[in-house]
């Protein structure tokens, strides 16, 4: 989850959403380790230190996968516009399958 800066790269907040979304969603077709990527944009217009603007679900099969993905140049490349357009970032990696870590 993010929160992003109300500008920034010369768009809106939600422009640089939209952007994230579109770059994230993207990365399936572009590396074979990650199985999906769901991205979503808070709807709740609201000063709230507590919410997030945007959120990545990603599904990968385990750990070896995870961290192929983590570091493949496409994703590396996403990575470097969301470090110009957030403010903060928080993660939670867990598998469905236990077997899988």
């Amino acid at each position: 989850m993010w929160k992003l800066k109300k500008a920034a790269e010369g768009k809106t907040m939600q422009e640089n959403a939209e952007i994230m979304k579109e770059l994230l969603e993207g990365l399936p077709a572009k590396i074979d380790e990650l199985d999906s990527a769901e991205v979503g944009i808070n709807t709740v217009e609201a000063e709230d230190e507590t919410i997030c603007d945007v959120v990545l679900i990603a599904e990968c099969k385990d750990q070896e996968a995870l961290r192929a993905y983590a570091v493949h140049p496409d994703h590396q490349k996403v990575v470097q516009f969301i470090l110009k357009v957030t403010t903060e970032r928080r993660v939670v990696d867990y598998f469905l399958d236990e077997s899988s870590i």
